[in-house]
């Protein structure tokens, strides 16, 4: 598997989306220059609602990145909608199947390319009830941590104004803020100088989670809660 993405389809679907999020979003945007400018890195985020990967990806291209995100492999099927995606690099992920590990392949070599993966280490749109970060899976620790490439962790808050999740209303009106705060990225080589087993691999992705909700308690003005919400997807073995 070789990771491959169009320049020109790229270049289309910035100039196709960037006007409406401009237009139907404000912003509080902060942080933006703890994004490396270039080469490859992982950017680690909360999952709030289905338009997160539109909201999000303005601010990570406004910080001088197109923004490759895993999602869902369903997406992909679409029609027409699945083959742009594939055309401008974003990567399929079929979730609890053997095909998982292809996704993490291709991670690898999109990491190698020098692309910025946006990963949400949760796996699925927050189910805890004020919305704050659930417990991760290991996917991205486990990513980050064989790569070696560097982690910044991303909270933002207001894409669920404008779709709640489980709803395909989307609330245009009043015009929502969209906020977004990069911190600076993460240390985990104490991690990485363990054996990369499930303890090292929950440990990693308990300080991912734990850093992601300490910003977004910045965003809210709120402290998170000590102990993060599990979903019951997450006890369950991952591929």
């Amino acid at each position: 598997m070789t990771y491959r993405s169009s320049r020109g389809w790229r270049l289309f679907t910035i100039a196709l989306l960037r006007p409406p999020l401009f237009l139907l979003l404000r912003r509080d945007w902060r942080g933006r220059h703890r994004i490396p400018a270039s080469g490859g890195v992982i950017l680690v985020a909360n999952h709030l609602s289905e338009a997160d990967p539109l909201a999000l990806g303005h601010y990570v291209y406004e910080a001088g990145r197109f923004p490759v995100f895993l999602a869902k492999d369903v997406l992909f099927r679409i029609p027409l909608a699945g083959r742009l995606l594939r055309l401008i690099g974003q990567i399929p992920v079929a979730r609890a199947t053997g095909e998982a590990s292809l996704a993490y392949e291709e991670a690898r070599e999109a990491l190698a390319a020098g692309e910025c993966l946006v990963f949400y280490p949760e796996g699925t749109c927050t189910r805890d009830p004020d919305l704050w970060p659930m417990a991760a899976r290991t996917g991205a620790a486990r990513l980050a941590l064989s790569s070696g490439a560097p982690v910044v962790p991303v909270a933002h808050w207001g894409a669920q104004d404008l779709l709640r999740y489980g709803s395909s209303r989307l609330r245009l009106l009043p015009r929502k803020t969209m906020r977004v705060l990069a911190g600076e990225p993460l240390d985990l080589t104490g991690h990485a100088a363990r054996p990369l087993d499930a303890d090292t691999l929950r440990a990693a992705s308990d300080d991912i989670m734990r850093a992601i909700a300490e910003l977004l308690g910045e965003l809210r003005g709120q402290r998170p809660p000590p102990e993060l919400h599990v979903h019951p997807r997450q006890v369950r073995p991952e591929p």
